[in-house]
């Protein structure tokens, strides 16, 4: 088991809270590392659930020059994000930065932010690696850690309690260490090693009359598989990889933008003869 002081360095500090729009939740630190083309600045990341910031994602028409119509774009605006300074358990200060959305997915509910804030963080959580997900046991002790109801970051212990379980087509990990709404895009970490098995997503609900009884012994996380396929999907194993860079990562992200809209442009151009030259 982790003793104190690893406790709060890998289950507590890490964690942020997130105000976007008139929503709010929680993140979770995993990435500071040096940006290589600026002396001096750190590169800060963090995840959080996509539903936690989807008041700030806007998808609308917008004019595209290459293909010389109307398409559905991404806008994102700004979220915030506060970060905790401790002094060993107590809060010494939260500290108010902007982030930028850098990816996002709905049908994993993941977000990758990040942060104008760009001096190294002391404190960063640990993804599980990959191959010790086949590791995980039901019984194993965990830790859910976020900004419930949005006080300031507060843990809650566990066990694991169900290793996949299949909602709407998503895979989630289930543990009864207790969880609330705020706690959304919090950790869920594993007592043992305080790797970072999944965000906090969804608490079952039991409607009873005009209110609702929240069964927070039925916490439900992403599943770490989820997380890797959302690093892949997005090119983001510079998050989990130190082969991997940050700029790598953006040049193939556009590589593979610039390569989607000239698929579309092609088909466009199949579907619609008025597009093609005249001969």
């Amino acid at each position: 088991m982790l003793d104190s002081k690893t406790l709060h360095e890998k289950i507590l500090y890490p964690v942020v809270r997130i105000r976007a729009g008139k929503a709010g939740g929680s993140g979770v630190l995993i990435y500071s590392q040096p940006d290589s083309q600026k002396t001096g600045k750190f590169i800060n990341i963090i995840l959080t659930c996509e539903h936690v910031v989807d008041s700030n994602i806007i998808v609308k028409e917008d004019w595209d020059a290459v293909l010389k119509k109307d398409r559905k774009k991404d806008f994102f605006e700004e979220i915030t994000v506060e970060i905790f300074d401790y002094d060993g358990s107590k809060v010494i200060s939260g500290n108010a930065t902007q982030g930028d959305i850098i990816a996002y997915d709905k049908r994993h509910d993941l977000t990758a932010v990040q942060l104008h804030n760009f001096r190294p963080m002391p404190f960063v959580a640990t993804i599980i690696p990959k191959i010790d997900i086949e590791n995980l046991k039901v019984f194993d002790p965990c830790w859910t850690s976020g900004c419930s109801l949005l006080h300031s970051p507060f843990s809650n212990p566990g066990t694991l309690t169900f290793l996949r379980e299949i909602i709407e087509q998503k895979t989630y990990i289930m543990a009864n260490a207790p969880s609330i709404f705020g706690n959304s895009g919090g950790g869920l970490f594993h007592g043992e090693n305080g790797h970072l098995l999944g965000l906090t997503s969804r608490v079952t609900a039991l409607e009873l009359g005009f209110g609702v009884d929240i069964m927070t012994w039925m916490q439900f996380s992403t599943h770490p598989d989820r997380l890797y396929e959302f690093f892949k999907e997005q090119e983001l194993q510079f998050l989990y990889d130190p082969a991997d860079n940050y700029y790598e990562a953006l040049a193939r992200r556009e590589k593979r933008q610039k390569d989607a809209l000239r698929s579309l442009l092609l088909e466009t151009e199949k579907l619609d003869p008025l597009l093609k030259p005249h001969k």
